[in-house]
């Protein structure tokens, strides 16, 4: 089963959310933890993670992006787990079976868009607010082939003697080449 995965890039995260997740914990939309939020408290951090954050699990913190991973069973078996707790205990489910339902319904929401894409394809989301609820939308950013094998730096050995003092431009150039 394909999943989303938390990827970080650089630090943003850490700053723009209430709180991050960490990276490469497996991750759902987490639109429901914005269920009973009205329009004018989703402000500041709330609102940049009800905009396009991810929710890790199990953290619980948001994330901008995701990359579609391989879950074998017992990470779909711990995420569940983990979800139903926290459906329990955050969110006052009334009984663990729907808790479970509600975990196994957000996992198979998030493997249905992860489904159609290709392992290491970046995902990202945008959240609004409708009048009907929550509208999400996904957008896919393919690995490119190219870059798997791309080489960005290339070393070369420096010919020059020990004792050479040529340390010019025409030195550095060799050494990017």
């Amino acid at each position: 089963m394909k999943l989303a995965r938390v990827i970080r890039f650089d630090r943003s995260d850490l700053n723009i959310f209430p709180l991050a997740a960490d990276e490469g914990e497996w991750a759902i939309t987490g639109s429901f933890s914005f269920a009973d939020l009205k329009e004018d408290e989703i402000t500041g951090k709330i609102k940049q993670a009800f905009a396009n954050g991810f929710m890790g699990v199990p953290s619980f913190g948001y994330s901008t992006l995701v990359s579609v991973a391989t879950a074998k069973d017992g990470d779909v078996d711990a995420l569940t787990d983990q979800l139903v707790e926290r459906f329990m205990t955050a969110y006052g489910a009334p009984s663990v079976d729907l808790a479970r339902a509600a975990a196994e319904e957000e996992i198979n929401f998030i493997a249905d868009i992860c489904h159609e894409h290709k392992t290491g394809t970046l995902l990202s989301l945008t959240r609004t607010m409708t009048a009907e609820g929550i509208r999400e939308s996904f957008r896919a950013i393919a690995k490119a082939d190219s870059c798997s094998n791309q080489q960005l730096w290339t070393i070369v050995e420096d010919d020059a003697a020990e004792g050479d003092a040529h340390h010019g431009d025409d030195n550095l150039k060799d050494m990017l080449r």
